[in-house]
């Protein structure tokens, strides 16, 4: 059997007619940049957040770096994130012109540990603390791999500490965290001032190309980053500020639009699939060994834009897995703040221990609706079948 990491022909064909007409109505009308397919899919998505106002731009790093800028962040101040994220979280933070600073991640859900917040944020404030160095501004809690990190705790301290929150809810679409404060569930991207969204084609909702979008509850910060995404633009030709060309394209929000039909389907069958797996790892032998699946709180319903499990002899077990025709990925092998791009922040090993405990032993299994029961019974068999074959020495 061959079971692919990734499958983003499947869901195009079978909307191919709708797609294919996307396109055909710029073509003949000439819409390429702005115009009606942009404002519908704002709409729909930011009633999909469950949001007042939804801006569509270039990507999410973009939508990211916005939401920061629109909130006033910039030089001298400092946004404090997690390392276990991709490297657009913290360029998102570097080009809005503010500083970086890390705090470690909860060992079960991967995500923002409060405590490590809360720790660091004492520790900031304290009389004696770096009085010459940037001001703490903001927080970015990521919703990594489809899974909400504590929000009421996040956002409780944050508002103790005068802390804007912007959630990165780039691969979190549709994802719900209970929050008890509300009493409710609550979509990410509708807690935090704002949150920044990708479209990515792999996603969970993915564009044909580049895309993102912000959320928020904010009409002024809705307005800065329309603005923002456009030149500074008030009006056409009239510039408030310097702004970046940020927009999202009418052909990919058109083909959004048509796609955002069918996310909550596809996230069901995405839960479905990541339910199958956990039930097949936590029965039969070498269950709760050598393969940890993904934690799932009681108040986070995730989206499974990844399936993670934590595993032993992390790069033998991939190596057998490709050999069985199993595709798998690796979300991420180095933390950021070990990455090259970062030498020079004076970041070691062992500064953020959970983050690189985990980053060496994360796997990606494949996940995507379309993945069948016979599938993940392969690859879980197939997962049972090394570590049979590999004892422990």
């Amino acid at each position: 059997m061959n079971v692919p990491f990734l499958d983003l022909k499947t869901p195009h064909l079978k909307l191919e007619k709708e797609l294919v007409a996307v396109f055909r109505d710029c073509l003949r009308n000439a819409s390429f940049i702005g115009g009606k397919y942009v404002t519908d899919f704002e709409e729909e998505f930011g009633k999909f957040c469950e949001t007042k106002y939804c801006i569509g731009v270039n990507s999410g790093t973009d939508a990211l770096r916005f939401a920061l800028m629109a909130a006033g962040v910039g030089p001298g101040d400092e946004v404090v994130t997690v390392p276990n994220t991709f490297i657009a979280t913290t360029e998102a933070i570097s080009q809005a012109g503010a500083s970086i600073a890390f705090v470690d991640i909860d060992e079960r859900t991967f995500n923002l540990n409060p405590n490590k917040l809360e720790g660091y944020l004492k520790r900031r404030y304290a009389k004696s603390a770096m009085p010459l160095a940037p001001k703490p501004k903001a927080v970015i809690p990521v919703h990594l791999y489809g899974q909400p990190a504590d929000m009421d705790s996040i956002l409780e301290i944050a508002g103790r500490y005068g802390l804007v929150v912007i959630e990165d809810s780039c691969q979190a679409h549709g994802a719900e965290y209970f929050s008890k404060k509300e009493n409710k569930w609550k979509k990410t991207g509708s807690m935090g001032l704002a949150a920044a969204f990708s479209f990515y084609p792999g996603k969970n909702l993915g564009a044909c190309g580049e895309g993102g979008a912000v959320t928020t509850n904010d009409e002024g910060i809705a307005n800065k980053i329309r603005m923002i995404r456009d030149h500074g633009q008030a009006k056409k030709y009239y510039h408030d500020m310097e702004g970046y060309n940020g927009r999202l394209d009418a052909i990919q929000a058109g083909l959004l639009k048509v796609k955002l039909r069918s996310l909550p389907e596809w996230n069901e069958k995405r839960r479905q699939n990541a339910s199958h797996y956990t039930k097949l790892f936590s029965s039969g032998p070498l269950s709760g060994n050598v393969v940890t699946p993904p934690y799932v709180p009681e108040w986070a319903r995730p989206v499974y834009h990844l399936y993670i499990a934590r595993v032993s002899r992390r790069e033998k077990l991939q190596k057998y897995l490709q050999d069985s025709n199993v595709g798998t990925g690796l979300h991420y092998p180095v933390p950021v703040h070990l990455q090259k791009a970062y030498a020079g922040k004076g970041y070691k090993e062992g500064d953020f221990p959970i983050t690189e405990k985990v980053s060496s032993e994360i796997l990606s299994l494949p996940m995507f609706p379309e993945l069948t029961g016979e599938q993940t019974e392969y690859v879980v068999k197939s997962i049972k079948d090394f570590y049979r074959k590999n004892p422990e020495s």
